[in-house]
């Protein structure tokens, strides 16, 4: 089953639309920023296994510079782009620029 990625963006629609929480599984990841914005924005996010962590959309071994672009892409493409596939082009431009 394909994963589903929220933003912050998303998570403000979420809550203009008047939802007042969001189901994590394993499907579904949040940007750093759209956990942030759920807890200021007061977003109950309820997880089906409370004894798993959500998954994070940023694998630890990423670089700083890797992270900020993928967040910010995500913040302005949102759900219009597929997260592996801008995973892949962030890694192969990082890497022939010699970045990474």
């Amino acid at each position: 089953m394909p994963k589903v990625f929220y933003t912050e963006d998303d998570i403000d629609d979420l809550v203009e639309r008047g939802v007042p929480s969001l189901r994590i599984d394993a499907n579904v990841v949040l940007t750093d920023l759209a956990y942030e914005r759920a807890a200021r924005l007061g977003l109950k996010l309820v997880r089906d296994d409370p004894n798993r962590p959500a998954a994070a959309a940023v694998p630890a071994a990423e670089s700083d510079l890797q992270t900020k672009i993928r967040n910010a892409v995500l913040a302005r493409m949102g759900n219009r782009v597929d997260p592996a596939l801008l995973d892949t082009i962030i890694r192969r431009v990082l890497i022939s620029t010699g970045a990474k």
